[in-house]
């Protein structure tokens, strides 16, 4: 607690302090609001969007970010809107206009799941295509249980196409 108070007092947020599983236990029920991860999400302009790392504005953030343990996304509002504005088809081909591979929507929520630890499967069955939400580093048995807590009871084995990334398609066979 010592070591926290002299961070919080020295204007540092609570996770830039180092501590043991056994220190974080013992601080977590004070849910201090430092210690939750923070993205910093910079608006640049469109010109700006595909080397936003030479705006000095964005140099700042960068450097802030860097010292608080934090996480920085660059977008540009103005072509998040402008996107919403054209055909799907034509998406692609304005994006790559601009220098950019992708929506900085698409970045946004990468760096969120990343930061939050958290990682996404797939189910595929006749009828429908379902995304599940899991915690990084859960085993196949624990994700299953995600879908219902009788996947991870009768939990047999997990069938995919190779070793589990994000956005894997997942079969779980199990029996109850």
């Amino acid at each position: 607690m010592e070591r926290i108070r002299h961070a919080l007092m020295d204007g540092k947020p609570a996770r830039s302090v180092t501590l043991t599983d056994f220190e974080k236990d013992a601080v977590n029920h004070l849910c201090l609001l430092t210690m939750k991860p923070v993205i910093y999400v910079e608006n640049v302009a469109e010109s700006d969007l595909a080397d936003s790392a030479i705006n000095p504005n964005v140099k700042e953030v960068m450097n802030l970010a860097s010292e608080l343990q934090s996480g920085l996304v660059t977008i540009s509002a103005q072509v998040e809107s402008e996107l919403t504005e054209l055909p799907f088809e034509e998406r692609s081909e304005f994006l790559n206009s601009l220098g950019v591979s992708e929506s900085c929507l698409g970045n946004l929520i990468r760096a969120t799941y990343s930061l939050l630890g958290l990682r996404t499967y797939f189910t595929s069955g006749e009828k429908e295509t379902k995304a599940w939400t899991i915690l990084s580093g859960m085993t196949a048995p624990q994700a299953a249980g995600v879908i219902h807590s009788d996947f991870e009871k009768g939990f047999i084995r997990a069938e995919t196409l190779r070793t589990v990334q994000e956005g894997d398609v997942m079969l779980f066979r199990f029996n109850v």
